[in-house]
């Protein structure tokens, strides 16, 4: 995530590369980091700045998060699933402003929907600064902490969900006599298409999915199969199923 969230900051000339320090003490990671963004700063360990984005695995983030604040690197933004604001402000000491965030990988290519929310020292301009850097790489919601698990259910893991479907739509493709190649480019349209009329269009997804189902038609046909199949309550149950898991792996179940 750290990755998808660096390329879509430098990519959206947010900041420049001589404006970012990436800490990075796994060696072939630091050579590939070095390779992608010519410019940044690689370091070994944190050091002061206005603020600093924790981008590593749950069980590392307090000692990263202890460490920034010893070195005096401002503001935490943390995406780390499942560790929470108290972990967070612990870890960091008091007067540390600590905001929270759930993105996602979309974020690569300036479409991430992330989600945040802020800690006892965050105020507005802390907020505002989070939203600000986060926002060149999509849109950003804030939230209460208490909704954080229904986020990294829904678009934190939608991604996911997502790419499983084109999946299959491209297979679906191939089955019904279509060239691999063919399939790939009108699924993967038909997806980003969707997408962007879903958003564009102020119809509802009802009302936009009612709009290309006639009655007694192909669509009305492939819909019935997808109800059939359970499509509509497998997508209910993904989501409630990783929003499941990120409370366990919080420990607040």
């Amino acid at each position: 995530m750290g990755r998808a969230l660096l390329g879509g900051i430098l990519g959206s000339e947010w900041c420049t590369p001589n404006e970012v320090r990436i800490v990075e003490t796994f060696a072939p990671a630091h050579d590939s980091i070095a390779a992608a963004f010519p410019g940044v700063e690689i370091a070994a360990v944190p050091g002061p700045a206005d603020g600093t984005v924790i981008a590593v695995k749950p069980a590392d983030t307090e000692a990263v998060a202890a460490a920034v604040a010893r070195a005096g690197g401002g503001t935490v933004l943390s995406v780390a699933a499942g560790v929470s604001i108290q972990q967070l402000e612990t870890a960091v000491g008091p007067g540390v402003a600590v905001v929270r965030c759930m993105p996602n990988t979309p974020a690569l290519v300036g479409e991430g929907a992330s989600a945040i929310c802020a800690g006892t020292s965050a105020d507005h301009s802390t907020l505002d600064w989070a939203e600000e850097l986060l926002s060149s790489v999509g849109i950003v919601v804030r939230i209460d902490e208490s909704a954080i698990d229904a986020v990294t259910g829904l678009s934190g893991s939608g991604p996911a969900y997502v790419f499983l479907i084109a999946e299959a739509l491209i297979e679906a493709g191939v089955l019904a006599g279509l060239p691999r190649p063919t399939s790939e480019a009108l699924a993967i349209q038909t997806l980003v298409g969707s997408a962007t009329l879903l958003r564009d269009d102020p119809r509802s997804a009802a009302e936009l999915r009612a709009a290309v189902t006639s009655p007694g038609g192909t669509t009305a046909a492939g819909l019935r199969v997808l109800e059939h199949r359970g499509v509509r309550a497998a997508l209910l149950d993904a989501v409630i199923g990783a929003r499941d898991r990120s409370i366990a792996m919080s420990d607040r179940s």
